[in-house]
């Protein structure tokens, strides 16, 4: 794709470097055009487009070209975050330019294809046919957009330390091609001060100043895979920035697709997102000790919770599973616990709920290794164990820190041969922490199949397995996600909770 269709010429203008006298010489013919024309990237920065005259200047403008939604989005990683992004800003009328290193999802939009399952083909499809998407590997079109939204991943390193190198790997190509009157956001869950101390830094070695010259903001990503309550359009949106025709220059942006919740600067922006999830941190971690703790009186949690939730006010309900998984809470509140310590600060609770979630697959092994020695006379050594469900959570294909691949490995540690079963996963995929697995295929349910297992453990709920069936062909299950709560009495006789 070499340039947006529908009124694109101001991308493909880009490509094309043009001498001044080239420009003057169009200028009649281009007339019709000259409103779009006026936000024409450049190859470089700063090679033709000359400094705002002011902030304020700066800002005003880019306010009215988003009011009239003639700003082009550049979205960085189109990933489970960056493509709901890129569907929101297309569906308000905004062109999109998407920007991946990965080549084959770049190839998969142009042809309508998704590779995420919650997201099907027809959306891609439909993106497409705007005419306002361009999608693309090359760095150089970054300074066709207006705002460059970075969604990259922000792991912990082998240390449980942040790992901000996409952060900075990507700064540093926006900076090869940064331009005056530019936005840049980081969505990407962070510590905070990462938006000055990194962004802010790299990007100013251009020589253009930040505030002055180009704007940065701070807008976590609040995106939730697969909930069908809530989407990108129906999340409000935090927006920090450090100052106010920055906050201006963001706020148009994302007031376009949703509900914008300012805030005074990017470091408070970048504390919200890791509040919200310490508070789910901290609470899954006091009802998975409370599962163990209950589980020891001989009284099931699952029967607690969905009791104690009836209650209309003072208690919101969080469940127990077989540890922690997805892209956020496993690593986000471990950011703040490394730049506390920066501040000679503990974060003694925060520390002690994520030293009980990690302890959950250790508990988990220990309740089938009991499991398959009562009830069946077997050790884990030599058993053959299915695992169903492999992704962090029901009903999606997201398997980002999954705590199923740490409870393979347990298994095959310990001596068992190990299946998964997943709907949503057919293959697994190659993934940093288990590189090993990828490759493993999901094997079909049959009941004759099932039961040529020792044990099953049901470590994802996905609707789509028929855990009646599963429970009547199997052994013994071990069910980590009260999957088989409604079935019958005698099938339960079953399955251990863990």
């Amino acid at each position: 794709m070499d340039s947006l269709r529908g009124g694109q010429d101001v991308l493909a203008a880009s490509q094309a470097a043009e001498t001044e006298p080239e420009a003057k010489a169009r200028k009649p013919r281009r007339r019709k055009t000259a409103k779009r024309a006026r936000s024409a990237p450049l190859k470089s920065a700063g090679s033709t487009i000359r400094k705002p005259a002011s902030a304020k200047a700066m800002a005003e403008d880019f306010v009215a070209r988003g009011k009239a939604r003639d700003l082009t989005i550049g979205i960085l990683g189109l990933g489970y975050v960056g493509l709901p992004l890129a569907e929101a800003f297309l569906a308000s009328g905004f062109r999109v330019l998407g920007f991946d290193v990965d080549e084959t999802k770049v190839n998969k939009i142009r042809k309508g294809r998704t590779y995420i399952e919650h997201i099907p083909n027809a959306r891609i499809a439909a993106m497409m046919k705007t005419g306002r998407l361009e999608v693309t590997t090359d760095p150089k079109r970054l300074s066709a957009a207006d705002a460059l939204l970075m969604c990259v991943p922000t792991p912990l390193n082998i240390h449980r330390e942040p790992d901000i190198s996409y952060v900075e790997q990507t700064t540093k190509v926006i900076a090869e091609h940064l331009r005056p009157g530019q936005l840049v956001v980081l969505e990407s869950t962070t510590y905070p001060g990462t938006s000055d101390e990194v962004v802010k830094s790299i990007l100013e070695t251009t020589g253009l100043t930040a505030g002055r010259d180009f704007a940065i903001a701070y807008s976590p990503e609040r995106e939730d895979p697969g909930n069908i309550n809530f989407s990108t359009s129906s999340i409000p949106k935090v927006v920090g920035a450090n100052s106010k025709p920055e906050l201006d220059m963001a706020t148009v942006v994302y007031a376009a697709i949703t509900q914008v919740v300012p805030v005074p600067n990017m470091k408070t922006a970048e504390a919200v997102k890791l509040t919200e999830n310490i508070f789910r941190l901290v609470n899954i971690a006091l009802v998975n000790e409370l599962k163990v703790v209950f589980q020891g009186m001989d009284i099931d949690v699952w029967e607690v919770i969905n009791a104690a939730k009836t209650k209309p006010f003072g208690y919101m309900a969080f469940y127990p599973g077989p540890g922690l998984g997805g892209h956020c809470i496993p690593i986000d509140p471990f950011y703040l616990t490394w730049k506390a310590r920066a501040h000679g600060e503990a974060t003694r609770f925060i520390e002690l709920a994520g030293d009980v979630v990690t302890r959950m697959p250790n508990y988990v092994i220990e309740t089938l290794a009991l499991a398959l020695s009562s009830r069946s006379k077997k050790a884990v050594a030599g058993s053959k164990i299915l695992v169903s469900g492999l992704a962090y959570k029901k009903n999606v294909d997201d398997m980002r820190e999954s705590p199923s691949l740490h409870l393979i490995e347990m298994l095959r540690d310990r001596g068992a041969k190990v299946d998964f079963h997943d709907p949503h996963i057919p293959v697994v995929p190659v993934t940093r922490d288990h590189p090993e697995f990828s490759g493993m295929k999901s094997v079909k349910l049959s009941p004759k199949k099932i039961a040529s297992y020792d044990c099953v453990l049901i470590s994802t709920d996905h609707d789509a397995v028929d855990y009646a069936e599963l429970v009547r062909n199997a052994k013994v299950v071990v069910d980590t996600r009260n999957a088989t709560a409604n079935l019958p009495k005698a099938l339960l006789k079953k399955v251990v909770k863990a």
